[in-house]
């Protein structure tokens, strides 16, 4: 019998030792990658946690599937940083709970399967930027502010930072070797915190960022005005952000079904996110999205229910209202060294070792969707574009495909059997398969094997049919369905209708 929580959605009874120790797992590795984000955006850390805490369980308990873990992510959290620096934190909240509002009207028109319209050329560039973004946001610990001005470490700072941070990369590089029962990036932690603290070292900590120090999550209203004008400015953000949480949240949807061999519910996964990011928006929360990373460490760690989730979010509240004093002397370099691991784990490197596999066209494309994720910092830009260019590359590879077998029967009819699709982007080579001038009196124009896929097709039968009907001659079109028939202006003089033979497809 299934719970009120779908604990036992995988169709099997539920390991509570496993879902409790996934969920503080995954608790321990999501807090420094909350924190890291929020820096890296310029929010208070709270926020971060925040974050965190809300859309995990928000989406463990409501979400798509058992088994994915949603919190603060830095794909989300990128495409707010221009906001926050031009306009402030409070249109920030209003921007994530506006793309709430938008990804919950996605899962209610059930628009979540478009998710598979992104080719992988374009994930892969999408990804890779998103790493690259990533390793670079990571250098800004190497920087200080004196005098208002901001320059690089020099000196024993400088030592001291890359010192530490290349310590967490290493513990984090060989700890899984030693045992993975423990998240590697929380034993760097602690290892780095403890170094800091037993010899005295004087670095940068997250306090030094800003206070981490809370209870619950306050309710908050954005404090922006509430017209057009504010609506103009954090839209296109909402927008981004919401498409961003989407691709990334279905495309991990879509890696758990696949590990797991079980179905999960792409609309109300979209549900989920966007009630969660509505939450976030009003409680001091910066919003996000699954985390694969994290969904990762919850299935590697045993868990395949909506248990360890739920643990992990709750985990998280109680070191925000417990554990403030401990994250506020966390070493930077620490949560430094863990995000760099985060880029170098993010990058997609199989597309290297195939790179020289892939056609030209989808090399372009992912490098093209990598180059503007990194420059211009819009991840869902980068991926619309990448689909835009896939598709116009499809559609010309297809309208090359069209052709034609001419000819001409013991009666004196000439025959055309059109081969691939009749679309806007193969008509002009539809139209030059064809010598009206030259053609006898009776001409067929056989369907069979070909699909007339949109009105520029019906539109192209249009006139090829008038042009033949001014030079006087008889033309059959042949295999037609019924709705092409339907918006042929000459259908009826022109079409032998075969209703036991003729395709059943729809123009669309």
């Amino acid at each position: 019998m299934k719970s009120s929580l779908n604990l036992f959605d995988f169709s099997q009874k539920v390991n509570y030792k496993n879902e409790i120790l996934a969920g503080l797992t995954v608790a321990m590795t999501m807090i420094p990658e909350s924190l890291s984000f929020a820096i890296l955006a310029g929010f208070p850390p709270l926020v971060g946690l925040y974050a965190a805490f809300i859309m995990g369980l928000v989406t463990s308990i409501f979400g798509g599937r058992p088994g994915l873990i949603s919190g603060g992510a830095g794909a989300t959290v990128v495409v707010l940083i221009a906001l926050m620096k031009s306009h402030g934190i409070d249109y920030v909240f209003a921007a994530v709970a506006l793309a709430g509002v938008v990804q919950i009207l996605v899962g209610l028109f059930k628009l979540g399967k478009f998710i598979r319209l992104v080719p992988q050329p374009v994930m892969y560039g999408f990804v890779n930027g998103l790493a690259v973004i990533i390793f670079m946001a990571q250098l800004e610990q190497f920087k200080t502010v004196t005098n208002r001005q901001e320059h690089w470490l020099t000196g024993s700072p400088l030592l001291i930072m890359g010192g530490l941070v290349a310590l967490t990369v290493t513990i984090v590089m060989i700890w899984p070797r030693i045992t993975k029962a423990v998240p590697p990036s929380l034993i760097a932690i602690i290892i780095v915190f403890l170094v800091v603290l037993g010899f005295g070292i004087h670095t940068k900590m997250v306090k030094d960022i800003a206070a981490v120090s809370g209870g619950f999550p306050p309710f908050h209203i954005p404090q922006v005005p509430f017209n057009l004008v504010t609506l103009q400015i954090i839209f296109p953000y909402a927008l981004i952000m919401a498409g961003v949480g989407l691709t990334e949240g279905l495309l991990t949807l879509n890696l758990v079904d696949e590990m797991t061999a079980t179905k999960g519910n792409s609309n109300r996964e979209c549900i989920a996110q966007g009630s969660a990011n509505i939450l976030n928006g009003f409680f001091y929360g910066m919003g996000g999205c699954p985390m694969i990373a994290q969904t990762l460490v919850n299935l590697s760690a045993g868990a395949r229910a909506r248990l360890s989730g739920i643990i992990a979010a709750l985990t998280i509240l109680l070191v925000i209202l417990i554990g403030a004093p401990v994250i506020e002397r966390v070493p930077m370099a620490a949560l430094t060294g863990v995000m760099i691991m985060v880029a170098i784990g993010t990058f997609e490197w199989l597309s290297f070792r195939i790179i020289n596999k892939m056609p030209k066209q989808d090399i372009f494309v992912g490098i093209l969707v990598a180059l503007i994720t990194i420059w211009l910092r819009n991840l869902a830009l980068a991926v619309l574009i990448g689909v835009i260019i896939s598709a116009l590359v499809f559609a010309w590879e297809s309208a090359k495909r069209i052709r034609a077998r001419k000819y001409i029967d013991a009666e004196g009819v000439k025959h055309y059997e059109i081969y691939g699709p009749l679309f806007f982007g193969s008509v002009t080579a539809f139209n030059e398969k064809f010598d009206v001038a030259g053609d006898p009196q009776q001409v067929v124009i056989d369907f069979k094997d070909s699909r007339v896929a949109d009105m520029s097709g019906i539109d192209a039968l249009n006139k090829l049919t008038d042009r033949y009907h001014k030079a006087g001659k008889v033309l059959h079109l042949k295999h037609l369905s019924d709705d092409c028939r339907m918006l042929l202006k000459n259908a009826e003089a022109v079409i032998d209708v075969n209703i036991f033979e003729d395709p059943g497809y729809r123009v669309e």
